[in-house]
């Protein structure tokens, strides 16, 4: 291997350290040399490292971040859905927790030639994650698309729903509802997400009830943390519960019934994702459906213009989410 860069770092006329960081994709290093590095190359016969191959077309790389809440399966699907027209299929990779780090999988879908990449809920929304790989990505050219999630300062396209929006639209119903305690449920503080739910419902709640009282619970995604987060709700006088995911939701039934309560006639409680799945839940689950046709056209779209030359302004696209009244919101019985 140490023969083989001496030689091609000879044919370049670049430095053994100059052709190491272009065959291992580094950045850092000017565009017209890295050009005479591969040349170098394809020229003495040497097969190019599989991520710095040609990209084929037709092949965009998925990452998911876990098929275990229902609303993954969806983006996956609508993404799907959108890229034949542009003649591209999708290649999706999903990131189990223990399994593969992004990183990892990035390499996978680069090995097989992606033209570019769209992640969904990814290490994109962890504001405490490192995002190295991803300018390293940008640096190599390697067009992106970002759902659910905003890294300020990388040049990259992003479309999410609009919490604002959502919460307005959740709080407004909980009120109507004569709900006057309301809280809400989320992740850590440290996922994009979560932030902009936490802001958008203090901000909802005083935008329309200065007499309403909130409470929050910063638990975690899962059915668990929404079970403790019932318990703390319920315990603090929320007569209604406003979930950041429908999982978190279920994880509040679950709670309320523990406590040996009823859903909807002592507490409401309401989602967020939407999923179809949620219409058959004991009770149906009311929930903020998120636009997730929408946002998987967006992203698809905005990567196809870039990887076709033209790419799209940077503006972070936010698309409303829809209020779905299912049974497990009623009127408040605690006036």
């Amino acid at each position: 291997m140490a023969a083989r860069l001496n030689e091609i770092a000879a044919y370049a006329g670049v430095s053994v350290a100059t052709a190491s960081r272009v065959l291992n994709g580094r950045p850092g290093v000017a565009e017209v040399t890295r050009k005479n590095v591969m040349t170098a190359v394809d020229v003495l016969g040497y097969e190019r490292p599989p991520s710095l191959q040609p990209r084929r077309l037709g092949l965009i790389g998925v990452v998911i971040a876990e098929l275990d809440n229902p609303i993954f399966p969806l983006f996956a699907q609508a993404i799907e859905r959108a890229l034949p027209s542009f003649g591209y299929n999708a290649l999706l990779c999903t990131r189990q927790l223990g399994g593969p780090a992004e990183r990892a999988t990035i390499e996978l879908l680069q090995e097989h030639g992606v033209a570019g990449i769209v992640f969904v809920s990814g290490r994109h929304s962890d504001t405490l994650a490192d995002h190295a790989h991803y300018y390293e990505l940008r640096d190599q050219g390697v067009p992106l698309a970002f759902i659910n999630g905003h890294i300020p300062d990388l040049d990259a396209t992003f479309v999410a729903t609009d919490d604002l929006a959502g919460m307005d639209l959740a709080v407004r119903h909980l009120l109507e509802l004569g709900h006057r305690h309301i809280g809400l449920a989320t992740g850590s503080s440290r996922y994009v997400p979560s932030t902009r739910k936490l802001a958008a419902f203090r901000q909802a709640m005083r935008g329309h009830r200065t007499d309403a009282v909130t409470a929050e619970h910063i638990g975690d995604y899962s059915i668990e943390g929404g079970h403790a987060a019932a318990t703390d709700l319920i315990t603090r006088g929320c007569t209604a519960i406003v979930a950041a995911s429908d999982m978190i939701a279920l994880g509040i039934i679950r709670g309320v019934r523990a406590l040996n309560l009823d859903v909807p006639h002592d507490i409401s409680v309401l989602g967020c994702d939407g999923s179809p799945i949620m219409s058959f839940t004991d009770p149906p689950l009311t929930s903020l459906k998120q636009p997730v046709e929408q946002l998987a056209a967006a992203a698809v779209r905005s990567l196809i213009a870039e990887i076709e030359g033209t790419p799209r302004p940077r503006n972070e696209l936010l698309f409303q989410p829809e209020l779905i009244l299912r049974g497990s919101t009623g009127s408040s019985h605690h006036q």
